[in-house]
């Protein structure tokens, strides 16, 4: 006999349909730690593409936007949005749910006390963050969400892990950088637990099987973080601007190499290159680099033009000859993973000039794609970037080369697509089993 359940009615047999077959769009509730947030563009990007493929994206924000600038694509899915209520109305839940399933309110902060606890920091904001996610869990019941997924391995995730086990679902997480460089916010607890990891790098899917034990079973898969290459023609072959317009785009912060670069910039003005470097974003070390500027007699050479628009970080790169970006490794040990600024050049048709760390070589290779130097070398920095200014058939090469790859493994729909394969490959393993649980 069929497994397919009959209902009897007067006159004929209707099949009631099981959970699997219902029609409704699958829904994930993407968990982030703050929405929108301007440094954080690749995950607005992949939330369209996972629209535009019929999912039904809710977001989940553990901390209010700070200010009321919006970039437009972000304000398009500000209606999908839930953002934590307030410290009294997390209280009231936290007290609500120890007095209702206290071992399972209690075991994600008994989890935190037990690996952070040599981190108070860390082990503080871990707790607000369980706090947060307490708070929020009515909200996500009403979403009735298939999935959870969180970018980033720290707070984010901790908070997608507690939300899927009070509702004895499933969770994903993108892992970056400093995320897995710096931090260890239950990884192997995550690991163990999640039905997959994507990481950004094969450089980050080894460094994560060497860490941690918990990898070695763990499903982890490559999803990069693209950008978006459909209905973009490929540019034409651009003569270099008069002068020549070194490009760079990133958080001042110490993993982005600015230094570095102003050095380079100071090697170049010294050997009689013309050429104007814009440094685009903002951060912590802006008045370390403004100081430094001026030491190297800079100012008419180098501008520090703060964060922008994407528009107009766009306009940037149509002008750019060639974009650099100097990422080292921070003495914490934190470094960056791929940069997004990087795939955006290569699609926009501009050279690239960057450095041997972490996942770069594997967007960037040496002398292909663009040129790489070893990071805080601003004398090999200096002579890469002349060299990609003076050699029109290496920039010519290296530019189809880099549009190329990018079509081919870096475009942001695409990577989503994949992303979207795996969430509905879990659903449809929980489907099946809450088809077995109605037949058992």
């Amino acid at each position: 006999m069929s497994s397919m359940n009959f209902q009897a009615m007067p006159g004929k047999v209707i099949p009631l349909q099981p959970y699997a077959m219902k029609r409704r769009p699958m829904r994930v509730l993407y968990v982030v730690s703050m929405f929108p947030a301007w440094s954080e563009t690749f995950i607005v990007r992949e939330i369209r593409a996972l629209l535009d493929a019929g999912v039904d994206v809710r977001i989940v924000s553990l901390r209010r936007p700070r200010n009321d600038l919006v970039q437009k694509d972000a304000a398009q899915l500000l209606d999908r949005v839930s953002w934590r209520h307030g410290w009294w109305h997390d209280v009231r839940a936290v007290a609500g749910m120890l007095v209702r399933r206290p071992a399972l309110t209690l075991k994600h902060p008994v989890q935190m006390l037990r690996s952070m606890w040599k981190h108070p920091g860390v082990l503080a904001r871990s707790l607000i963050t369980w706090m947060r996610a307490i708070g929020l869990l009515e909200d996500v019941r009403r979403i009735v969400p298939d999935h959870i997924h969180a970018h980033w391995a720290t707070y984010p995730s901790t908070a997608a892990m507690i939300l899927a086990d009070h509702l004895d679902g499933s969770f994903s997480i993108t892992a970056h950088a400093h995320d897995i460089f710096l931090e260890n916010q239950l990884m192997p607890q995550k690991l163990a637990r999640a039905a997959f990891v994507a990481t950004i790098s094969e450089h980050n899917r080894i460094y994560l099987r060497l860490r941690y034990a918990a990898a070695h079973d763990a499903r982890i898969e490559v999803i990069h973080c693209g950008v978006p290459l459909e209905g973009r023609s490929l540019p034409a072959p651009r003569a270099l601007a008069k002068p020549p317009l070194l490009l760079s785009v990133g958080r001042h912060d110490e993993v982005k190499g600015f230094p570095i670069l102003l050095a380079a910039c100071a090697a170049l003005k010294a050997r009689g290159i013309a050429f104007h470097c814009e440094i685009v974003g903002d951060g912590p070390l802006r008045p370390m680099l403004e100081k430094r500027r001026r030491e190297l007699g800079l100012e008419n050479e180098v501008s520090l033009s703060g964060a922008l628009p994407s528009e107009e970080v766009e306009e940037r790169m149509g002008r750019a000859s060639v974009f650099v970006l100097a990422s080292t490794r921070a003495r914490s040990g934190n470094m960056d993973g791929i940069p997004v600024a990087l795939m955006e050049a290569m699609a926009h048709g501009v050279p690239v000039v960057s450095t041997r760390i972490s996942g770069i070589p594997e967007l960037v290779r040496d002398g292909e794609t663009g040129l790489l130097v070893e990071p805080d070398d601003a004398a090999a920095l200096a002579q890469a970037l002349e060299r990609m200014l003076c050699d029109h058939m290496l920039r010519s090469r290296c530019v189809a080369a880099a549009q190329e790859l990018v079509q081919r493994s870096f475009d942001a729909r695409t990577e989503a697509l994949k992303l979207h394969a795996l969430f509905r490959e879990i659903k449809g393993e929980t489907d099946a089993e809450k088809v077995a649980d109605h037949h058992g």
